[in-house]
């Protein structure tokens, strides 16, 4: 696939999450698909993938995680994002606090047979605990 054909997969895949249509998420995802949340802690398959992500989503409400760039080449696409939400639920051990939070994501994502087959994600915990303490 083109750079340009596997950074379309990336926005259709991020904006099914920013609809909340996590059931649909199988279709831009490679059926070996591994998500490190972080370093060394992969989440294996879709389901692995939403039921990590999904406990996170469900801890803010009126949360947006919008793609601000994409850069891609041949078949990695590195996606920088922006999630801001308010902290409605137990986060990190937190409970909630009404607070708002704002913070950035840089995904590294892999795919094969147009399809995402290995997502990584990097951000700063230690900004989003300051932000909700």
């Amino acid at each position: 696939m083109t750079t340009e054909a596997n950074k379309a997969v990336v926005q259709a895949f991020y904006d099914a999450i920013n609809r909340r249509e996590f059931d649909t998420l199988a279709q831009y995802c490679h059926p070996e698909l591994k998500f490190y949340h972080q370093m060394d802690t992969p989440h294996y398959g879709v389901e692995g993938f939403v039921a990590s992500e999904q406990q996170n989503f469900e801890a803010f409400d009126d949360w947006t995680m919008p793609i601000i760039e994409m850069i891609a080449e041949g078949d990695k696409v590195a996606a920088y994002l922006v999630f801001q939400g308010i902290h409605s639920g137990v986060h990190q051990g937190l409970p909630a606090t009404g607070k708002h939070i704002r913070f950035s994501l840089l995904m590294l994502l892999t795919l094969k047979d147009g399809q995402i087959i290995e997502k990584r994600a990097h951000f700063d915990r230690t900004d989003i605990r300051n932000q909700l303490t």
